[in-house]
């Protein structure tokens, strides 16, 4: 986050008109005020034009009731701000091809986009819980739910992207054992109505997994469930080469939309200046774009990217033989100094 704010100051230099706020939210908002999402982090959110968010997470929290965990906060955020899109770009630039695990050459490069829903699903759908049965033996109960108006408007959104870049869209689900995917599949087919240039095929889940290994530049949008997208994502962001790379959005109905990287707080290397600051730094520009209406700035950040690691720059993900790490700080002034 440090260095998110020196990008944007960058660009606060150079005549962007900004203001910013910080706010506490999850670990560092329960240690201050035992709440992983106080009632004035909230508020100033909600009256912000976007939400710059920072990992939250940690082992030493693992311990506390599930509604005081810092993932707690986030859950909560999302809900209050209204975000049912999760946006996560999965691309592979052509400098990190050798680093892949499918050890790609930099000819086979991928852009994918993931559209995942954020508001339904196991993580909100009820009744949950742990409880004891007749027979005193403990069962744990999620219910997976989607009503069909949620369906229909992550549909949208992702019909939306796929027309703003290859026309084309792969919805996945588990339609042949679950009924909220029978009824996912068929409401997405339905706004397939609406937007007749867009290829659309449906996958079921296990195969899209086998398929996002097997040959990843086969899709553009993928189109997916909460517990799928989750998944899903988590598993493309490794084609990368780094989940360190990625960035994310989470948009709703309105502009005021939610950006973070997409990993964690990898606590094993805080403060060893070996966190890889492009997830974050591409979730600014994302930002920039999808809430801020400043897509010159987005583009300046993103290009500054490609040319630092057209450069050699690593961090310790990202490091080869031929193009060792050179640290958080190192990286982060790389890219300010082309911005």
């Amino acid at each position: 986050m440090d260095v998110a704010i020196l990008v944007l100051q960058k660009l606060v230099d150079r005549g962007l008109r900004l203001e910013i706020e910080p706010g506490l939210i999850g670990g560092a908002a329960y240690n201050k005020h035992g709440d992983p999402l106080p009632a004035s982090s909230l508020q100033a959110a909600k009256t912000a034009d976007a939400v710059l968010l920072g990992a939250v997470g940690g082992p030493h929290y693992e311990q506390l009731p599930q509604d005081k965990r810092p993932e707690a906060g986030l859950l909560r955020l999302r809900q209050e701000l209204g975000v049912f899109a999760n946006l996560r770009p999965i691309k592979l630039y052509p400098e990190l091809a050798q680093i892949s695990p499918l050890k790609l050459g930099s000819s086979e490069t991928f852009d994918i986009m993931i559209v995942r829903e954020l508001t339904g699903d196991l993580y909100f759908g009820k009744p949950r819980g742990i409880k004891k049965d007749r027979n005193g033996e403990r069962v744990g109960l999620n219910t997976m739910v989607y009503h069909e108006s949620e369906i229909r408007r992550i549909a949208e959104v992702g019909f939306k992207l796929a027309a703003s870049r290859d026309n084309k869209l792969c919805s996945v689900d588990k339609a042949n054992v679950l009924e909220v995917s029978t009824l996912w599949r068929e409401v997405v087919g339905e706004v397939s109505q609406s937007y007749p240039r867009v290829e659309l095929t449906h996958m079921l889940v296990d195969n899209a997994a086998m398929q996002l290994i097997k040959d990843p530049g086969q899709f553009d949008v993928l189109l997916t469930s909460n517990l799928f997208g989750d998944i899903l994502s988590d598993e493309a962001s490794m084609l990368t080469g780094s989940i360190g790379m990625l960035p994310s959005a989470s948009i709703g109905a309105d502009k005021n939309g939610l950006y973070e990287p997409i990993h964690g707080s990898a606590p094993d290397i805080a403060g060893q200046d070996k966190a890889n600051p492009i997830g974050m730094i591409l979730s600014v520009a994302m930002m920039l774009r999808h809430s801020l209406d400043e897509p010159a700035a987005a583009q300046m950040i993103e290009a500054a990217v490609e040319h630092v690691l057209k450069q050699g720059s690593r961090t310790h993900d990202t490091a080869t033989a031929d193009n060792p790490s050179t640290g958080t700080t190192k990286m982060a002034d790389a890219i300010l100094k082309r911005l």
